[in-house]
């Protein structure tokens, strides 16, 4: 990663995430990933659906476009991203919430480019990209398979592992 790419990706966080260094923070070029967690219509766009916004709204767009810019920066470096997509199953409530993002209503789906808010349909087609779509609340949970095993967990192992 080049110095000027570096210092912006820098610029990025310090700009989000308020800390305090003693140096300089150098991302490394291996060994981090990026975690998103429901950005999908039944949550982010308006009109969507039982708990999407029911008029526009500043934090969700802001959100939605601080993701979509810091995935870009993550797609650009071939840097690992893990996105969670709320799916439900129309026959398996989630109490207390009302039904939401049930297969095949289009919520359950990244939002697309429309003029509230910024494409994220596009990580769909990224090689670096892993989707889980969850069924439960808890993401983690969701991916943990009959025989043990979670495609989450995997995926952090093998970024932790990386030189």
């Amino acid at each position: 990663m080049g110095t000027e790419a570096a210092a912006s990706a820098v610029d990025l966080l310090r700009s989000q995430i308020p800390f305090q260094t003693d140096g300089e923070l150098v991302l490394p070029p291996r060994g981090v990933g990026l975690v998103l967690v429901d950005l999908c219509n039944g949550f982010c766009t308006v009109g969507a659906g039982n708990l999407a916004p029911v008029a526009p709204n500043k934090q969700v767009e802001k959100m939605v476009a601080e993701a979509s810019r810091l995935s870009k920066l993550f797609c650009d470096r071939n840097w690992p991203i893990f996105a969670f997509l709320d799916t439900h199953y129309p026959d398996k409530p989630e109490p207390p919430y009302p039904p939401h993002c049930i297969i095949g209503t289009g919520e359950e789906n990244f939002v697309p480019g429309n003029l509230q808010c910024v494409d994220l349909e596009w990580l769909e087609k990224e090689p670096n990209v892993t989707i889980k779509r969850k069924s439960c609340i808890d993401g983690y949970i969701s991916c943990i398979e009959k025989d043990g095993s979670s495609i989450f967990s995997d995926w952090v192992g093998k970024i932790s592992n990386q030189n």
